[in-house]
């Protein structure tokens, strides 16, 4: 398992140059906007407007602070998306644009490349103990609220806000939260037939 602090994660301007967006990691290590496998980062948006086309690419948005935005999806009807929601899937390179609800938000990003990966993100809410299990390719999980410790693989790791853990291959795992927390597990996986 590899820690990834958030005081290590990586500041730069959106694709489409309306705002900034912290890489928490991507695959290959160091891949540019367009060359990237996968890609997990977290973007402040302020105002409504386009999103940044990625071809090839499908991505899951999920809110992590604000009221939420609506998204447009060309060919669906507007999803309204809030901290409450489940993860939303779409591909990266169908027109979409957002509405924000009610000021400021901050979202989390995952992409991967169409054909090659696929992905599945889930938000987990810990208190005490419990166990994690995945049988995924690559895994990473996200502390966004709290504080975990995570255990498995022969090591152990402590997560505060905004921290992640990356493990490569299955994992098996115990997540100790005593105050609680609030987690994203996002799974990544080969594409059948890639």
């Amino acid at each position: 398992m590899k820690l990834l602090p958030a005081s290590g994660h990586k500041r730069m301007p959106w694709k489409n140059g309306g705002g900034e967006t912290v890489e928490i990691a991507v695959f290959p290590e160091g891949a540019s906007l367009s060359q990237f496998d996968w890609r997990v980062s977290m973007a402040t948006v302020a105002s409504d407007g386009p999103f940044s086309a990625f071809p090839g690419i499908d991505r899951t948005l999920s809110i992590l602070e604000g009221n939420g935005m609506t998204l447009l999806i060309e060919g669906r009807a507007p999803a309204p998306l809030t901290q409450a929601s489940a993860p939303l899937a779409f591909p990266a390179d169908t027109a979409t644009s957002a509405k924000l609800i009610d000021g400021t938000i901050v979202d989390l990003n995952v992409m991967t490349r169409r054909g090659k990966l696929t992905h599945h993100v889930r938000r987990l809410v810990v208190e005490g103990e419990g166990p994690l299990a995945s049988e995924a390719a690559a895994t990473m999980l996200l502390c966004h609220r709290g504080a975990v410790t995570l255990d498995g693989s022969g090591q152990t790791v402590a997560l505060s806000a905004g921290d992640a853990v990356l493990a490569s291959g299955p994992l098996a795992a115990s997540l100790k939260a005593p105050a609680g927390c609030t987690l994203f597990l996002i799974e990544i996986d080969t594409a059948e037939g890639a």
